[in-house]
């Protein structure tokens, strides 16, 4: 078990590294998350300058929930920078990874989590420093309390491990299907629209919101972004915790009965 995690952390640290060289991607990432921040701040602006006052987040929390989204957004993405996982099942390399001495789950899994991690540690924090240089009103808002804050690393850390478990999911299905082009345009649609990425959550029609929140979609990013503006606190955000919590585990259970499952099916044709 010891000699496993060695192997994981060095898979990870190799893969860490290996993105950290492309320099000028990481600068378009940023420069494109401060505009978009910025962008997306803006028409949340108009929409509040008209008048209602029932909105279920204030501006200054819509604002910060705006830029912690743009900075941490490669960590809470489904769908990214998973290329190498896609034409290895396609071109039957996966064979290789299947007669090495180690859980082929796992290796995905490590890799998967450097790639975002790589690119969102050098992305998270430039855009996080151009919000609070912003002038009011739409300067990032930092959280009031270190327990506010400590419960939003925590949450953030579980909606980063239920995010990759559930992309997972996704490189698993790609065993059953030709193509990858279409699975990752529905994975992205539903996941971006269902975890806040297109609106928060609370701006959801009630009906629905009583059935989102139950799904595993809700426990991504949604849950870390209304922590950290405030929009959940207390018991409330302990309650989303240990709500990650439960379907971190659940798909990490389905995600390695449904990778046995698949690779005992494998068929590689070629010499």
């Amino acid at each position: 078990m010891r000699a496993n995690i060695k192997v994981y952390f060095s898979l990870f640290r190799i893969r860490f590294n290996q993105n950290l060289q492309y320099r000028m991607a990481v600068l378009g990432t940023i420069a494109k998350g401060f505009m978009w921040a910025v962008m997306e701040i803006l028409a949340y602006k108009a929409l509040y300058r008209t008048g209602f006052a029932n909105f279920p987040m204030e501006f200054s929390q819509m604002v910060s929930y705006i830029w912690v989204y743009q900075s941490c957004i490669v960590l809470f993405r489904v769908v990214f920078a998973d290329g190498e996982i896609y034409s290895t099942i396609q071109s039957g390399a996966v064979a290789y990874d299947l007669v090495r001495p180690m859980s082929l789950y796992g290796k995905w899994f490590c890799q998967s989590a450097s790639n975002r991690l790589s690119f969102a540690l050098i992305n998270c924090l430039p855009v996080l420093i151009l919000g609070l240089a912003m002038p009011a009103p739409f300067q990032l808002t930092l959280p009031r309390s270190a327990a506010q804050f400590s419960l939003f690393l925590l949450s953030a850390l579980l909606a980063f491990g239920v995010t990759v478990a559930f992309a997972m999911l996704m490189y698993i299905s790609l065993f059953y299907m030709i193509s990858q082009r279409g699975i990752r345009i529905i994975v992205t649609a539903v996941t971006d629209f269902l975890s806040g990425g297109v609106i928060p959550l609370p701006f959801f029609p009630a009906r629905v919101l009583k059935l989102v929140q139950l799904l595993p979609f809700a426990a991504m990013q949604n849950m870390p972004l209304r922590i950290f503006c405030g929009n959940i606190a207390g018991m409330d955000a302990v309650k989303g915790i240990v709500f990650q919590i439960f379907w971190l585990a659940v798909l990490i259970v389905l995600g390695r009965a449904a990778m046995g499952r698949a690779t005992k099916k494998v068929v590689v044709q070629g010499g």
